[in-house]
């Protein structure tokens, strides 16, 4: 699958699945407010299902990559297509991402078991974009979904363009 079929990130997150200044006191809560932001989407066959998924899969292998990002993912049957949303944390949090510091930037990715292509290369492009030190101090600075949406729209755009 060429990149460019990939759906842009910016159009995975509405405004509605993106928020700033989350509080949360454990990578578990971040991980069921992740979850709880895709309860109304028509594609969530089944939300216990969904959260049960992601917890199994940080309990096997933690999703925080570092440089403060937390990936929370899972295929699952709880979903008929993929989803996605994204939190800036109001304080970093203790994720045993892979380099030991602690993450303020989760994106959760949910798609359906049989989208492992999809899936992994949503991943690819976003930790490719995360990788960019100015992308994530813009992230980090936002104030509002929309200035998110913004920098990862740009973002992306600089990184496939």
């Amino acid at each position: 699958m060429p990149i460019h079929e990939i759906p842009p990130l910016h159009q995975l997150l509405p405004p509605e699945r993106v928020r700033v200044g989350v509080h949360a006191a454990s990578k578990e809560a971040v991980i069921t407010t992740l979850v709880e932001m895709l309860a109304d989407h028509p594609a969530v066959r089944d939300l216990d299902a969904v959260r049960e998924a992601v917890l199994r899969r940080e309990q096997n292998f933690s999703t925080g990559v570092g440089k403060g990002l937390g990936l929370p993912h899972a295929k699952t049957p709880g979903v008929t297509e993929t989803l996605a949303a994204f939190v800036l944390t109001a304080q970093p949090i203790d994720f045993q991402a892979i380099d030991n510091l602690p993450v303020r930037l989760v994106f959760l990715l949910v798609g359906p078991e049989d989208a492992t292509t999809l899936h992994i290369k949503i991943l690819s492009r976003l930790s490719r974009l995360m990788n960019r030190d100015p992308f994530r101090k813009k992230l980090l600075e936002a104030t509002t979904a929309q200035e998110i949406l913004h920098h990862l729209e740009t973002g992306e755009d600089a990184l496939v363009g």
